[in-house]
């Protein structure tokens, strides 16, 4: 058995839209920690029997979720799979703000070598400068 690991664009879509409501991360939650028909989780809610199986498609539809028949009920339970793919795709996030965050420590870490050096529009030496108002005082 082949496991893709990379999400499409369209499936990130999907899981970010099925993960953005707290009622759909419940029901996700409340389904990897068991089995559960539409009408158990429905119990739960207090929305109509139709709005929670709105939800339940969303998540089917992202594959956060697999629903399958048993005679009348619909029982619904995570998918492991998907939500190992996206748990990789949040990984790789991670690693990619914390790759920055290094970076930016790495910079602000560093001595700034202009302040050891005065500016080159600075004059330091005021002998120079203090000879030359005299001789233009003299000169008048």
């Amino acid at each position: 058995m082949v496991v893709r690991s990379e999400l499409s664009e369209a499936e990130i879509d999907r899981v970010f839209h099925a993960l953005a409501t707290s009622t759909r991360r419940d029901i996700l939650r409340r389904t990897i920690e068991r089995e559960q028909s539409v009408s158990e989780l429905a119990r739960d809610y207090e929305m109509s029997f139709a709005a929670v199986q709105k939800h339940v498609a969303v998540l089917e539809e992202a594959r956060l979720i697999v629903k399958r028949a048993e005679g009348r009920e619909r029982l619904v339970r995570a998918n492991p799979e998907m939500i190992a793919r996206a748990r990789a795709l949040l990984a790789r996030y991670e690693e990619l703000w914390r790759s920055r965050i290094a970076r930016l420590d790495d910079l602000l870490a560093r001595p700034s070598s202009d302040s050891a050096a005065p500016p080159a529009s600075e004059n330091t030496d005021t002998s120079t400068s203090s000879a030359t108002h005299a001789d233009n005082d003299q000169g008048a």
